[in-house]
């Protein structure tokens, strides 16, 4: 919240103030000046380095950029609502409570949306995994290197595991080891199931092991995963179905079924 408003007041002052001055200086230019500035000043505690890598978002502009599309959109937030509640109210107090609030919730929907997409990202990378893992183990198996095998499948498929394969390839054609890339990879994509298979593949090219049966055991143990996961939404789907029928079909039902009764009772009663 504080920070939301330190924000708010770099950004919505400076740009008011470069409004009056006119001609001058250029008042879009100079506002990105300070929101720039603000955003590399800015502490990072929500990780957000993180999960913007994990999007492929990783560089310091990809930072900055987010920072300044966050705080920008709690300045026009908090200006907007601070003219509205002025106009409605006239309290000074109320109109600066107000704003606060309607900036800090802007600021943390925006947060919660891109550990949204994190999530999604994550499900569509474990979704495509078991396929992924046997088309691996297929070109392998006909006598390809663990390069050469990614560098097929980054180029042939179309997914975010093709993209982190072509990270990796990057990563190796750059001069960097290929476990070592690996490794990044497995760090970068915060999943267990990825971070097991890249421990297995580095172990077993370190250690000379047969990749074919490795990768064999993770494409068979993926798809075990991948069934229970079909499985855990289908019975969430069911009882998900039983909401509308315990809470609207059946009372209709039972009301149709005494409604006879009921009506013989009215009728003795009178």
């Amino acid at each position: 919240m504080i920070t939301t408003l330190i924000v708010t007041a770099l950004l919505v002052v400076p740009a008011a103030l470069l409004i009056l001055v006119g001609d001058q200086v250029d008042p879009l230019n100079e506002a990105r000046r300070i929101s720039r500035k603000t955003a590399r000043a800015s502490d990072d505690r929500t990780q957000l380095r993180i999960r913007l890598e994990e999007l492929g978002k990783g560089s310091d502009k990809d930072y900055e950029e987010f920072r300044i599309k966050q705080y920008g959109y709690c300045a026009g937030t908090a200006a907007i609502t601070l003219a509205f509640l002025m106009a409605l109210s006239g309290s000074l107090i109320l109109t600066m409570i107000g704003s606060s609030i309607a900036s800090a919730t802007i600021y943390l929907l925006i947060d919660r949306q891109l550990s949204q997409d994190v999530k999604k990202r994550r499900e569509l990378i474990e979704a495509e995994f078991p396929a992924v893992v046997e088309m691996l183990t297929l070109a392998i198996a006909a006598g390809e290197t663990p390069m050469s095998a990614m560098l097929r499948i980054a180029n042939s498929a179309d997914g975010a595991i093709s993209r982190e394969f072509q990270i990796v390839v990057a990563g190796v054609r750059s001069g960097a080891p290929l476990h070592e890339s690996l490794d990044a990879m497995g760090r970068r994509v915060k999943s267990v199931m990825i971070r097991r298979f890249v421990d297995a593949l580095v172990t077993a090219t370190l250690r000379g092991a047969p990749l074919v049966e490795v990768l064999s055991r993770h494409a068979v143990e993926a798809r075990g995963n991948q069934r229970n996961r079909v499985m855990g939404a289908a019975g969430k789907a069911e009882i998900s179905m039983m909401i509308p029928v315990v809470f609207l079909i059946l009372p209709i039902s039972i009301l149709f079924a005494l409604w006879p009764s009921l009506a013989n009772l009215n009728l003795f009663a009178s």
